[in-house]
């Protein structure tokens, strides 16, 4: 047995309870019980990375932003790591003396090989000068180590999954690789003590002007009400057919990515990209829509203006997908591929009882009731507001005064239970031409987090747009 596998005895015998590192043998490769070889790691960097950390606090305050205690592979390593970041949170100062005073205050000390580690770690590195690009291959390896986990969980889904169950086995291995790709873990649960200081914190940046607002989405009162589009919201936008719930979705849209540079992405079941693009440069030229199909009516004087526009949008970080039957399978992997390459803000579905599945349903009201838990589910996942247009059953017709209510979303009531904002697109003159011609009601039936209101705006067809009422139009009303 002297010669052959040097892994033999890990199989069958003695070192088989071998499942982490052998203490003071820093570098001792440890087959992983999933994959049956070393995961990749590099404990020389690993030790670089915090004999830099103790020789300067410039170092920690870099690496600390690059990566984080689970990066590294060695448990003692980790305990290191995090006494140095304890120490420097607290603004004290930091050297190996300091942190091994730390270490054994938490009884960790000999476990992390004593005093002289810590001395050996900052003797390994002649400068602090390189913590950041030791830093760096530090976290590739973790990276490496998240892929082989993420692989193997991939794969353990996969064969435990009914045949049935295959687009959601599909689901969870993107959500999986996306969340290993932007570095997030999945949260635990949280003491109440930390949490209200959050939210604390939070309320004082507020305060001092320090927190940014959502999503804008254009309209003066509603953006008053509602602070911008919030991340991880689900926004519902409905109405009855041509009561403007896409124009108002778009004008979202456009708030968003033309005036304020936001990545915004519109998913329209609808319309083509062609319709939906006459209808962005109507909106933002004041070019009549009709104009637009018309050869004749585009004089020189507009096609100046629609020149000039087509230059401002050249770099706009806009995006238009008009595939026919979009599942929500594509949706979700749409969105995740464009936060990850565009940091997307804002995502528009016109609308919602187009959406497919694309697999059996007991009903459609069952299949709408996913889709509108999924899109919850994605605009948490992702941190972005979710605007989802959807249609209004007939109720409002059957009413005198034609207003639409909440109980009125189609096929689903889940749709309500999800959404924490729901506007309600209503134009009395759509149903009698004298009745406040060019006005619109958006109805805020549902605000999570706030008051509902009701918010009156112009609503100009010829551009495909809403707009705000001038300032004084609601003192008019009181009147």
């Amino acid at each position: 047995m002297a010669e052959g596998n040097p892994w033999e005895n890990t199989r069958t015998g003695r070192q088989s309870q071998n499942t982490g590192y052998v203490k003071g043998e820093t570098g001792t490769p440890v087959r992983d019980a999933v994959f049956d070889r070393v995961p990749p790691h590099d404990d020389d960097a690993e030790m670089a990375v915090l004999g830099g950390m103790l020789m300067s606090k410039d170092a920690i305050g870099e690496v600390s932003q690059m990566i984080s205690v689970s990066d590294f592979y060695q448990p003692k390593h980790q305990t290191i790591y995090q006494a140095i970041i304890d120490l420097f949170s607290a603004s004290q100062p930091v050297d190996a003396v300091l942190v091994a005073n730390e270490l054994m205050k938490n009884g960790d000390l000999e476990k992390v090989g004593g005093a002289d580690y810590l001395h050996s770690l900052v003797a390994s590195v002649p400068t602090a000068a390189n913590a950041t690009y030791y830093a760096e291959i530090v976290h590739q390896r973790a990276i490496l180590r998240n892929v082989i986990a993420a692989g193997t969980k991939i794969a353990q889904l996969g064969y435990s999954a009914e045949g049935s169950q295959a687009e959601d086995v599909v689901n969870m291995a993107q959500a999986e690789v996306y969340e290993m790709s932007v570095g997030k873990v999945r949260q635990d649960y949280s003491a109440i003590g930390p949490v209200i200081h959050d939210a604390l914190d939070q309320l004082d940046k507020l305060q001092n002007g320090e927190v940014e607002r959502g999503v804008p989405t254009g309209f003066r009162d509603i953006d008053d009400v509602t602070q911008g589009l919030q991340p991880g919201q689900m926004i519902v936008v409905a109405g009855r057919p041509a009561m403007g719930k896409s124009t108002l979705g778009v004008d979202f849209a456009r708030s968003a990515s033309l005036h304020h540079n936001m990545t915004t992405i519109i998913f329209s079941l609808e319309m083509s990209r062609v319709e939906l693009a006459q209808r962005i440069i109507s909106a933002e030229t004041n070019i009549p829509l009709v104009a637009l199909r018309r050869a004749d009516d585009i004089t020189p004087e507009r096609w100046n203006r629609l020149n000039n526009f087509w230059n401002k949008m050249q770099d706009a970080p806009l995006f238009i997908d008009d595939s026919p039957n979009m599942s929500l399978m594509e949706i979700r992997a749409k969105c995740r591929r464009l936060k990850q390459t565009n940091d997307l803000k804002l995502v528009v579905i016109d609308y919602l009882q187009l959406m497919s599945s694309g697999k059996q349903v007991e009903s459609r009201q069952q299949e709408v009731s996913e889709f509108s838990r999924a899109l919850k589910l994605l605009a948490k996942e992702l941190e972005v507001p979710v605007v989802a247009l959807s249609q209004l059953n007939r109720g409002p017709e059957m009413r005198n005064d034609r207003k639409p209510q909440l109980s009125d979303l189609r096929e689903s009531g889940s749709i309500e239970q999800d959404a924490d904002v729901v506007f309600l697109v209503h134009r009395p003159d759509f149903y009698d031409k004298e009745d406040r011609p060019g006005e619109a009601d958006i109805i805020m039936a549902k605000h999570r987090n706030g008051p509902t209101e009701t918010f009156h705006l112009a609503f100009l067809g010829a551009t495909s747009k809403f707009k705000d009422m001038p300032q004084d139009y609601q003192q008019q009303q009181e009147v």
